[in-house]
């Protein structure tokens, strides 16, 4: 797919006495705006999640920063939930995505891993304390100080932008570089879902050839964590409720297995066989017959949101010492590296391509999991602010 002209620069521009819109509203010239930049993307306004053009700022290009043209966003479920405030901490002008790929545009002078031209990408969150425990074991995404790539405060106090927009302006340290030939549009979900289910699936042991991963849910989620337990060498066990989706999980998506959990016969053939299940299911549920399938110590890795309290009983976890734990996301030093597994395994996402002004519509169809698996935005093509 060709990409509309790209302007590279390694230094920074003189500051603009432009003016520019901040937060649909017109503002003057002001000694901030010489540090800030016009940007462009789209923003939802209110809890109606709706997305219109949106004309906003981002900071001029730092020593640390490199500056990124988005060419592809992918939508994520969470996307879906910040637009409409479902969890009631949305702040309004959004601009949604965190599934940012592109092309550098522009470095600062003691940036040392990205040049003019690379391809890179910003997943979940943009900065950290990079002072505390979490940050030195290179965990930042369990910073107490972490900050989300769109919704939230950075550290100067300006809001955080996402990726549903022209451009990105990140700390080095944030950035994730794409390898040469990799697809951009296929690997923008892997920011978000690739190391959702990644990193539990490393941290656990799951990464070992001959190791039996359950999947629960066939969704965004679920598909891509199908693919990396194949390209770790495991054998894999798609876990649904829907029948319709065995061809897909085993035929298509390579997995090993398929368990209607619906089905008490087929449940209790697999109980004591997994080494680990990636929960991927966001809908309240019941996790007690999963729990049997473990094997003696194993983990049942939530990954999923549920809003609803799970109702869980302690007698399956009791007999064979099994957990339930928790994962998000992962850090920069980890994604960076499941980004490069990715590109050796040709492990990419499902996706449906679409142009920036269809995003509302791919959001409703979203809302009723209509997508298999990933929307991805193609911003650098569609994206205009006329």
């Amino acid at each position: 797919m060709q990409h509309p002209p790209i302007n590279l620069t390694a230094t920074s521009s003189s500051p603009s006495k432009e003016r520019y819109m901040e937060n649909g509203n017109i503002a003057a010239a002001s000694p901030e705006e010489g540090q800030r930049r016009p940007a462009f993307g789209w923003a939802a306004r209110d809890a109606s999640g709706v997305l219109s053009p949106f004309t906003f700022s981002r900071r001029k290009n730092g020593e640390n920063d490199v500056t990124i043209k988005i060419l592809y966003c992918g939508i994520c479920h969470s996307d879906l939930h910040s637009v409409k405030n479902g969890w009631q901490n949305s702040v309004y002008p959004i601009v949604p995505g965190h599934e940012i790929v592109g092309v550098v545009t522009e470095v600062g002078g003691k940036v040392g891993r990205f040049k003019l031209g690379d391809h890179a990408g910003v997943g979940c969150m943009v900065n950290s304390c990079r002072s505390c425990h979490e940050c030195a074991r290179h965990q930042e995404n369990y910073c107490p100080g972490m900050i989300v790539t769109c919704n939230a405060t950075d550290a100067d106090g300006t809001v955080t932008y996402g990726g549903y927009s022209d451009s990105i302006v990140v700390e080095e340290h944030f950035a994730v570089k794409f390898p040469a030939g990799m697809p951009l549009d296929r690997s923008a979900p892997l920011l978000c879902a690739g190391i959702t289910v990644y990193s539990p699936m490393k941290r656990f042991g799951l990464d070992v050839p001959g190791k039996h991963i359950g999947v629960v849910g066939l969704g965004g989620l679920g598909h891509v964590a199908v693919k990396f337990g194949k390209a770790f060498g495991a054998k894999v066990t798609v876990i649904s409720t829907s029948p319709s989706k065995r061809q897909e999980a085993v035929e298509r998506l390579g997995a090993d297995a398929f368990l209607v959990s619906e089905d008490p016969d087929e449940m209790k053939a697999a109980w004591g066989t997994m080494d680990g299940i990636i929960n991927t299911v966001s809908a309240a549920h019941d996790v007690t017959p999963w729990l049997f399938l473990l094997k003696t110590s194993g983990q049942m890795i939530m990954v999923g949101a549920p809003l609803k309290p799970l109702e869980i009983y302690a007698f399956p976890l009791l007999v064979g010492g099994k957990s339930i734990v928790g994962s998000i996301i992962g850090g920069m030093k980890e994604t960076q590296e499941m980004i490069d597994f990715a590109a050796e395994h040709n492990v990419t996402a499902d996706i449906e391509l679409i142009s920036m002004d269809y995003v509302n519509k791919a959001m409703e169809r979203l809302a009723k999991n209509d997508v298999r698996y990933r929307f991805v935005l193609d911003i650098g093509n569609t994206l205009s602010a006329a």
